[in-house]
């Protein structure tokens, strides 16, 4: 199958950058599957290690004009214009819509939770390459220093509930992912980390602090946690109840209980259970082939949600939920 892409950010990422990372493993994967894979572009990208084929894109030429020969089907990151029907297509998208949004009938959703808010039932779970996350866990099972890893400064992220539970129980915060304003000698700000800063953040403390509030569509810093043994203390909103199992984490209803979880005195979870749970669920090739079963739909024509997706909600998809 000859599967073309397109994407304007530089892949790979060397930094944040959730959708690129994904798109990368996804690429890589299909590869291993046999596909032909074509990524229209940022010219400073390089994807000669996983024989994908680069066609930059530069200027204002419409980008459909570089499309080559042979393309059988297009996978996108954002709806298309209206009347864009000349391939194939699929359509992944990863944030939330705005209210009465309309979205392609054969979009694909991240989470059960995250298709059900756009009305529909179409999702695959994002999966990592776990060969980039060689397994080294905390060696002692202390439960005293957590970790934030996403936008700092995105209030639906919740860092402020974070650093306040911290404080109160005075264990240790440590912040990657932009700038915690903090005067508190229990939060430590890294600002944005690169991969192996990542991995050392991930191997020396207890748990992910993810008390979101907002329906999270997925959360690859849970997966990315779970790869190193790390349980994840998250809030009960959008996909969470699907991606943390008792025996990985704990889904907290309230701040309350979110407080009662940093507070604990003893970590009881097992990393490798967390590590092999993560690999049976989320790993890339399970989602190219999750992909790949999608594609053979839409090559033969059919619809992947009987009507156009939309977001159900009537707030702002950023409005702050209960917590």
């Amino acid at each position: 199958m000859k599967i073309l892409f397109r994407h304007k950010e530089a892949i790979p990422v060397k930094n944040y950058g959730g959708t690129e990372r994904i798109l990368w493993w996804l690429m890589k994967e299909l590869r291993m599957l046999g596909h032909e894979v074509f990524l229209i572009g940022n010219p400073a990208s390089d994807l000669k290690s996983i024989g994908a084929v680069l066609i930059p894109e530069e200027g204002k030429k419409d980008w459909r004009s570089l499309i080559p020969k042979g393309v059988e089907l297009l996978h996108l990151f954002l709806t298309p214009e209206k009347g864009f029907n000349d391939y194939p297509l699929i359509v992944t998208i990863h944030g939330n819509g705005k209210p009465g949004e309309k979205f392609h009938r054969n979009t694909v959703f991240l989470s059960k939770n995250h298709a059900k808010t756009h009305n529909s039932d179409c999702f695959v779970y994002n999966g990592i390459d776990f060969s980039d996350y060689p397994f080294q866990p905390k060696k002692d099972r202390s439960w005293d220093k957590f970790c934030f890893l996403a936008k700092a400064k995105w209030s639906v992220k919740n860092l402020k509930d974070c650093i306040r539970a911290c404080n109160s129980t005075k264990k240790d915060l440590y912040v990657a992912g932009g700038r915690a304003w903090s005067l508190s000698k229990h939060v430590h700000s890294l600002g944005f980390i690169n991969d192996e800063q990542k991995l050392g953040l991930l191997r020396s403390t207890d748990a992910l602090l993810f008390p979101v509030r907002w329906n999270e569509p997925f959360g690859v810093a849970i997966i990315e946690a779970y790869s190193q043994g790390l349980p994840v203390l998250g809030s009960s909103h959008g996909s969470l109840p699907e991606l943390i199992d008792k025996s990985t984490g704990l889904v907290c209803r309230n701040y309350m209980e979110f407080l009662e979880a940093v507070g604990r005195t003893q970590n009881a979870f097992d990393a490798e259970q967390i590590r092999a749970y993560a690999e049976s669920r989320f790993s890339s090739m399970d989602m190219a082939k999750n992909y790949q079963k999608l594609y053979k739909r839409a090559l033969d024509g059919e619809a992947l949600n009987s009507r156009e997706p939309e977001y159900l909600f009537g707030q702002h998809p950023e409005t702050l939920m209960e917590f």
